[in-house]
């Protein structure tokens, strides 16, 4: 047997666990926003199985000691990196609930299945979809793309494709997205097997929006050559620099050329829950499927994506089938129809949807919206703040989240050089724990990039951190050089 022989050995490690991570949780604004991991730590966690067994208080100590300290950032009010939301402690509690119960969340009759039934609900309602629409929880917005592909490419192709298979030789499908949208599209039109190439890069104007007229004049050519125009992608916030799509437009193009229209909003659609952010997202309510992360601006621990498909008929006929060992039954465990697994890939799934739900109980549409109103609020001022600083200038709008930016002084370096020096900054501002940034390209350059997706984030922390990049830059041997 597998439990502990000594169950109050196991209750005085729980409550140290959790009173660690409270203390973790008090200290970040004080830690480094990011500590690179030492050698001698690397060696420690290549544990050789020679050396096992281990009791579960050696085992945590490791933890407290090798991992915790060496996190991968987000969780800092200073980390501005990526697009990863910094967590709750409410939401650690509800993903160490949902671990006690351990339950398969593929289908049959229990309780796990009826709260990710409800968090698909209250997607949709908060979406504008319809109540009978269906949905899923996946790992991320890559898994829930992919699921959006496969829904379209059946509306395309009927049900033989899951028996034949897809043939692209001849009136091969093509599907259009513009060129800052994320690689993971690309990577769904591969597995999907219908080829990257079958996925159409349309231009972006000056803000990084999907230019209309390119996109309906790409589409007529492919009709001409004797494509298959099948889908069409829109971004609710580009990962470049927060860009939204005129969703409103797309989906008018799409329902004229009968085109399934998707919305990449992998953290951008949840601006709809804040109100004064919701007309920015416009046109996500006629979308034949959205997909976005809860893990990102909703800040429920890793991971939980979600797939929303209006047509929860073609849905499921896209991935449903019934083997002999997983017989249906009216009553009993085996009831519950229909089954989460008939629409999407896994059969075994963990139990994402009880972290939303606590994080959607606790604090409410509302309180979400006001988070998230908060940082775009936060990445407006910083935008003004860099647009009358001596030492920096904006690169792009902020529309949402995103703040893309250069240092002035760089504009008397050569090319490589500038390039070369964006990069090296974002990275000492890493390793000096004074922040966490990334770089982005803007139009062909390397550019700074701040993205707040943070509930902990502050004005202060943001000014802490450019005033780090400042003195950084400052110190680089390149910014003196004649």
């Amino acid at each position: 047997m597998l439990d502990p022989a000594d169950w109050e050995r196991l209750r005085a490690l729980g409550h140290t666990a959790i009173d660690d991570a409270i203390a973790f949780w008090q200290g970040l604004a004080e830690a480094p926003a990011w500590s690179p991991l030492p050698d001698a730590v690397r060696v420690r966690l290549q544990t050789s199985l020679d050396e096992l067994p281990a009791d579960a208080e050696t085992n945590y100590a490791l933890y407290r000691e090798a991992m915790q300290p060496y996190h991968s950032g987000n969780v800092s009010p200073r980390f501005f990196g990526w697009v990863q939301g910094s967590g709750t402690p409410t939401g650690a509690l509800a993903a160490f609930l949902a671990a006690v119960m351990n339950p398969n969340v593929g289908g049959r009759d229990h309780a796990a299945v009826e709260v990710e039934r409800a968090v698909i609900r209250w997607s949709a309602r908060a979406f504008g979809f319809p109540d009978d629409a269906s949905g899923l929880l996946v790992t991320g917005t890559s898994v829930a793309n992919l699921i959006a592909v496969l829904v379209a490419r059946q509306r395309a192709l009927g049900a033989a494709v899951r028996e034949r298979g897809v043939d692209q030789s001849t009136a091969p499908l093509t599907g259009y997205a513009s060129t800052a949208t994320h690689g993971c599209v690309t990577r769904a039109f591969e597995v999907a097997g219908l080829g990257h190439a079958a996925l159409r890069a349309i231009p972006v104007d000056d803000a990084d929006r999907i230019d209309l007229a390119a996109l309906a004049a790409a589409i007529a050519a492919d009709r001409a050559a004797g494509a298959r125009p099948f889908l069409i992608v829109g971004n609710a916030g580009t990962v470049g620099t927060g860009a939204i799509d005129p969703l409103p437009a797309l989906a008018e193009l799409a329902a004229r050329e009968g085109l399934w229209f998707h919305v990449d909003g992998a953290f951008g659609a949840l601006a709809a829950l804040a109100p004064g952010l919701k007309p920015l997202v416009a046109g996500i309510e006629r979308a034949d499927s959205l997909a976005f992360d809860f893990h990102k601006w909703m800040h429920v621990p890793y991971d939980a994506g979600m797939i929303l498909i209006r047509d929860a008929a073609l849905h499921r006929a896209t991935f449903a089938s019934e083997e002999a060992y997983l017989k249906r039954r009216e009553r009993g465990l085996a009831a519950g129809m229909p089954w989460l697994t008939d629409f999407g890939l896994e059969l075994s799934r963990g139990f994402r949807a009880l972290p939303v739900w606590f994080t959607v109980r606790e604090f409410g549409a509302a309180g979400i919206g006001a988070a998230i109103a908060k940082n775009v609020a936060q990445a407006r001022r910083l935008g003004a703040l860099i647009e009358a600083d001596p030492d920096f200038a904006l690169c792009a709008p902020v529309t949402l989240n995103v703040v893309c930016f250069r240092h002035r002084l760089m504009e008397r370096l050569s090319d490589d050089v500038r390039a070369a020096f964006t990069e090296d900054l974002a990275v000492a501002l890493q390793e000096s724990g004074a922040g966490v940034i990334s770089v982005t390209t803007v139009r062909d350059r390397r550019a700074l990039r701040i993205c707040i997706v943070n509930q902990r984030a502050t004005d202060a922390s943001l000014r802490d951190v450019l005033d780090a990049l400042r003195s950084l830059a400052a110190a680089d041997p390149r910014m003196t050089e004649p």
